[in-house]
């Protein structure tokens, strides 16, 4: 019993059940489906987990396990919570580099030695309904993952009834029931702790943090059986997501993907556009009729603000109290999105054009300055708009007001194609913002359209020295060939 509860007999895993995991890999169950996990993978708290060698893609899912109390066949779904007699935390461990081996068994990308924490304490599930239960991951003292049960897809009784119609569940046989967004790959060194409770219940009880450590294994897999392999598709599902892939290479974190583009926005190019106004970029793009790159009616929150980054986006989509329900709650789409934006990277917000509601508070902001954001743009409102005004990071939106997003918008998706202030952007598009407003720069045009509005820019700065002496602005503004000889004989220009 080293494990807060016996060890089990069987231990059952549910592939996919939180919405926003569900959301993140792209695809929805119609019903729950399962895996078995090994008794020999469990593993106490304060223990380690080996990365073998030769792999890359060691990934944790923080969830919720329960503990049967009493033996189930052939129950309802309006019973089977009352077959569970405890609920503790758990850590199911995947080694992604045996994925393909697997083929969806995952026998071996998820039954290895250690790859169970489960523990360190159980709690009774006596008074305490199936949805009164939170699920909190940290990673090196960073919280990743914080969902709820309510939320869930596919409730704790189906689960327990589903099993039931195929299977007698014995007392002490563990189901691990999914894990929320957030799950990533972790490296040698690196802690995570699970933590799962019932902040609303008597007590408030809690298992007390299950804490595995990350070492480097030694040991390389033999030729005759499968050997770890990888691919780009692996390493995106692995880290969560292609933005969350970036970020761990650019910290040196983790392999690029195969074939990564170039950066578009780099330091060059930045330095070329530091003092260049929109207005002159927006000229530049007007020639390349590109005419609706406008995101129409947002300010800045400190007045001389401007704003210069790579789109990540988050899209809202109206009020449905169903709806809310399901997507509203937990690690949600909006607070996913200011978990893992960028350095360097704009997160531009869909909320429809709507200021009658606040889309972004100063908890979100904060978090998103921590993170090295670029800016914040929303076609909504902004809510403790003063506190969000201390911060340094720039916010452009349509203003201020105090109500949250239940009154007219749902949290959906993020790093989707979005419309912002009349304006199409993608992820990765180029943002760029002065106190005239801000535009979107498709990246395929960012280089030529910026070494055009620099250009510009310095003959615009040199046509108003001549103005501030007393020229007439005809011929002038803009140059006829007398003029534009003069500026290129007393600048170098071509």
């Amino acid at each position: 019993m080293t494990y807060g509860i016996e060890t089990p007999g069987k231990i059952i895993a549910v592939h996919l059940n939180y919405p926003s995991r569900i959301a993140q890999r792209g695809r929805t169950p119609a019903f729950p489906s399962y895996f078995f996990k090994p008794a020999s993978s469990l593993a106490p708290t304060g223990g380690t987990i080996e990365r073998p060698a030769g792999t890359e893609l060691l990934a944790f899912e923080g969830e919720i396990a329960l503990v049967i109390g009493k033996t189930a066949r052939w129950v309802s779904p309006e019973d089977g919570w009352d077959y569970v007699s405890q609920v503790t935390a758990a850590n199911d461990f995947g080694l992604y580099d045996l994925r393909a081996a697997d083929k969806g068994s995952n026998v071996r990308n998820k039954g290895g030695d250690g790859f169970t924490p489960i523990g360190p304490a159980a709690i009774a599930t006596d008074g305490i309904t199936q949805d009164a239960w939170r699920v909190r991951t940290w990673v090196n003292g960073a919280l990743v993952q914080d969902d709820t049960s309510d939320t869930l897809k596919f409730p704790f009784g189906q689960l327990v009834a589903d099993l039931s119609q195929h299977m007698t569940l014995e007392p002490g046989d563990v189901i691990l029931t999914g894990t929320p967004a957030g799950s990533s790959v972790v490296l040698p060194g690196d802690v995570v702790e699970v933590e799962v409770d019932a902040p609303n219940a008597p007590g408030a009880p809690t298992t007390g943090r299950l804490v595995t450590t990350v070492t480097q294994g030694t040991t390389a897999f033999g030729d005759f059986g499968n050997t770890p392999k990888t691919d780009d598709l692996q390493r995106v599902e692995a880290w969560g997501s292609e933005e969350e892939h970036a970020a761990a290479v650019a910290a040196g974190r983790a392999t690029p993907l195969e074939g990564t583009p170039a950066q578009v926005l780099t330091p060059e190019i930045r330095a070329q556009l530091e003092g260049v106004a929109v207005a002159t970029v927006s000229a530049a793009l007007r020639k390349r009729g590109y005419v609706d790159i406008f995101i129409d009616g947002v300010y800045p929150n400190h007045e001389g603000d401007t704003i210069l980054g790579t789109a990540k986006t988050l899209r809202f989509i109206p009020f449905r109290p169903d709806l809310f329900k399901a997507h509203g709650g937990g690690f949600n789409a909006q607070k996913r999105a200011f978990d893992t934006v960028n350095e360097g990277e704009v997160l531009v917000v869909e909320a429809r054009g709507i200021p009658s509601t606040g889309t972004v508070g100063d908890v979100l902001a904060l978090r998103a300055q921590v993170r090295g954001a670029a800016g914040i743009v929303t076609d909504g409102g902004v809510r403790d708009f003063a506190a969000v005004q201390e911060f340094d990071i720039s916010v452009f939106s349509q203003g201020a007001h105090p109500s949250v997003l239940g009154r007219r918008h749902v949290p959906w998706e993020t790093d989707v194609t979005i419309a912002c202030g009349g304006a199409a952007v993608q992820p990765g598009d180029i943002i760029m913002g002065d106190r005239d407003g801000v535009l979107v720069i498709p990246p395929f045009l960012l280089a030529e359209v910026a070494a055009e509005a620099a250009a510009q820019e310095r003959a615009d700065a040199w046509v108003a020295d001549r103005v501030a002496e007393g020229h007439a602005v005809d011929g002038l503004f803009p140059m006829n060939a007398e003029w534009r000889a003069r500026y290129e004989a007393e600048t170098g220009a071509e």
